[in-house]
């Protein structure tokens, strides 16, 4: 009777020993949790208020007319992407005057000297409008030796992430180019031969 006693005993230090330990662990699990889910937290945070700055910055970029998208893909008129470097790829407007480079990682130098195309105009008609909801819509005509075309800027509300549509008058051959727009004194870009 004494061993089955001991042994009962035994059994319930052991059970009592690992329900502890498991509670334990559970706590230390859910500890850990807690803390990375609170420095995920004041990570968005501090994303959201960096982001409704480059916000803030866009809007009187555009509102300055001195601003530059930088693209990072491009949208062909059949739908087909290609990811491109921001600082050949882009649609510039300073005052008066405006500019949209391409310019793809190939052999083909292309007229501009970098592998697309750079075309320079007189802007005229620029419109701008934002919703209720803070998204930002811009249009301006765009009239030079090069190019004849309608530029079109969507930019959602909270970012300064913007996506530009240049629409050829001449043709259909619409190009959309995605990418961040920035103070024009902010860019890095590098401009080739432009017509």
């Amino acid at each position: 009777m004494k061993k089955f006693i001991a042994l009962l005993a035994l059994v319930l230090v052991s059970a009592s020993t690992m329900m502890y330990a498991q509670s334990d662990a559970a706590a230390r699990r859910a500890e850990r949790k807690a803390q990375r889910d609170a420095e995920r937290a004041k990570l968005r945070a501090e994303e959201q208020v960096q982001d409704m700055a480059s916000y803030q910055e866009a809007i009187q970029a555009l509102k300055n007319k001195q601003f530059v998208l930088e693209a990072n893909q491009v949208v062909f008129k059949n739908g087909m992407t290609a990811f491109v470097t921001p600082n050949t790829n882009f649609v510039l407007m300073n005052g008066n005057r405006a500019t949209v480079q391409t310019a793809f990682n190939t052999s083909y130098p292309g007229p501009n000297g970098i592998g697309g195309v750079t075309v320079d105009g007189n802007s005229a008609d620029v419109k701008m409008n934002i919703d209720k909801k803070g998204n930002v819509f811009c249009s301006f005509n765009v009239q030079g030796i090069g190019i004849s075309a309608q530029v079109f800027i969507n930019m959602s509300s909270g970012s300064n992430n913007a996506s530009v549509t240049v629409s050829p008058n001449f043709n259909n051959n619409n190009l959309t180019l995605n990418g961040n727009i920035i103070p024009l004194n902010q860019s890095n870009i590098f401009k080739g031969r432009s017509w």
